[in-house]
Parts: C-alpha cells; structure tokens; sequence
C-alpha cells in the first residue's frame, strides 16, 4: 500500500518541530542522515528539532528536501473555524 501525503497545517514552531521529526522517522532517517543532506551537523539538527524556531528559511527549505517534503505558503481561509491551534 502506498503512502498517501497528507498535508498539515501548522500554525506553530513546535508543530513544525513535530513533523520534521516524525517525517524524518517515518522515512526512516538519523539525524546525521538529514545532517549530512542538509550540510549541518547531527547536534544542529538535534538542537532544531527541539527549538524549530531557530531554524532560517534557507534550513528549513534544504530540510523539506532532503525529507521530501513540501513547503506551501497561502492565504488563511478566514470562512473556516479552527478547532486548535495545536494537534
């Protein structure tokens, strides 16, 4: 069975946090795999994933692609309620 990509709104740097662990685990990668692909050290990247906030546009744009993911910016659609913030 294939993998199905679902997409994920994130509204906070701890929820980035999340993802970029759980998709680096998913894809079954060490942090020195994502390390060496990324061009940081494995305690940089261990030090990102916890403090996602640190992480610059150019990290997080040579992250997304050494995990195969994504990055899409948008309008928020105001019409919709949000549940939480959080997942």
């Amino acid at each position: 069975m294939a993998f199905s990509p679902t997409p994920h709104l994130l509204l906070t740097a701890p929820q980035l946090g999340l993802l970029l662990v759980s998709t680096r685990k998913r894809r079954m990668l060490t942090q020195a795999a994502v390390a060496s692909r990324v061009g940081l050290s494995q305690n940089r990247i261990s030090y990102l994933e916890k403090h996602p906030d640190d992480i610059s546009v150019k990290q997080l744009l040579s992250w997304c692609s050494a995990l195969e993911l994504e990055l899409r910016l948008g309008e928020r659609d105001t019409s919709v309620v949000s549940i939480s913030a959080e997942w």
